[in-house]
């Protein structure tokens, strides 16, 4: 294209050609009217990160660090958009960023982790599991909106909850509860007990497995000198029993490794439902998960 002001816009049936900003304002923003918080685009592509060239912490960045440059690519399978659907589509006169993290392919117990929320690091986006992809959550890129029109859209969410668990996940990358040091030594044997078991081929692996998350609470408060513990173990709604051995077997193995010591006088635990707990029980206690169970 000769003159330097035109801009070409590829869509999934046309080229747009336009040579004044209004207009590609405006078909930057139609491209991006379609666009949602977790739509992915899948191919090679690259993402872009500084580095201190003195001290490469990646073999990207070490194979660059002698280039006279602080900037290392890392190739990667694609990108999904985690910038609120909102944003997105708000005018890019206005709003001209969007964030995107890198797909990265996972194995299928990992990726049967991500979706059980148990890997904070990556989040599920269902429309490219079947590929074993996830978002690597702890890659961020920022890029204009006028890349991401020439990018062909793969839809990531289908459906509300599909939306509503994305959203989650990308809350508690950032929103994850700072545990007591003190706390983490009180539950060692407990978290190496879930490490060991949970992908073992036993009733107690199933039961693990079929665990939809855990969480604890604090009495009155992490910082008191006295504290009551609350363990709840949020079960799948449909498990009951595992070749005849019920929850609370389990629960009595697990509770047997966290006996009261320190500033932890009494330990509870409860194997329920989500509708068996209260708004008030879920929000006020913090979820363990198998990044911070890991030493």
């Amino acid at each position: 294209m000769d003159d330097p002001d035109l801009l070409e816009l590829q869509g999934a049936e046309k080229i747009v050609v336009v040579n004044d900003r209004d207009s590609w304002i405006q078909a930057i923003d139609t491209a991006l009217s379609e666009w949602c918080q977790g739509d992915c685009v899948l191919e090679k592509y690259w993402f872009v990160y500084r580095f201190n060239p003195q001290r490469p912490l990646t073999s990207d960045s070490a194979d660059v660090a002698q280039e006279e440059t602080d900037l290392a690519e890392s190739e990667v399978r694609g990108f999904a958009v985690v910038t609120q659907t909102c944003d997105i589509v708000r005018s890019c006169d206005e709003r001209p960023f969007v964030e995107i993290v890198p797909l990265v392919e996972v194995h299928e117990q990992q990726l049967y982790e991500i979706q059980r929320s148990r890997r904070p690091q990556y989040a599920y986006v269902p429309g490219v599991a079947e590929l074993n992809l996830v978002a690597d959550l702890d890659r961020v890129m920022t890029v204009e909106k006028a890349v991401v029109a020439e990018w062909e859209r793969k839809p990531g969410c289908l459906c509300d909850d599909e939306v509503r668990a994305l959203g989650q996940a990308l809350t508690r990358k950032r929103a994850r509860f700072a545990f007591p040091d003190d706390f983490t030594d009180f539950a060692r044997k407990l978290q190496k007990r879930l490490r060991d078991k949970h992908d073992k081929a036993t009733e107690e692996g199933e039961a693990l497995r079929a665990l939809r998350e855990i969480r604890v609470r604090a009495e009155p408060s992490w910082s008191s000198s006295e504290i009551r513990l609350i363990f709840w173990f949020i079960r799948d709604e449909n498990q009951s029993q595992f070749k005849g051995i019920g929850w609370d077997q389990f629960l009595n193995q697990w509770l047997q490794l966290i006996p009261e010591s320190g500033r932890y006088k009494n330990v509870e635990g409860s194997v329920v439902a989500l509708e068996d707990m209260t708004a008030k029980e879920y929000v006020e206690s913090d979820p363990l998960d198998l990044d911070h169970l890991s030493s």
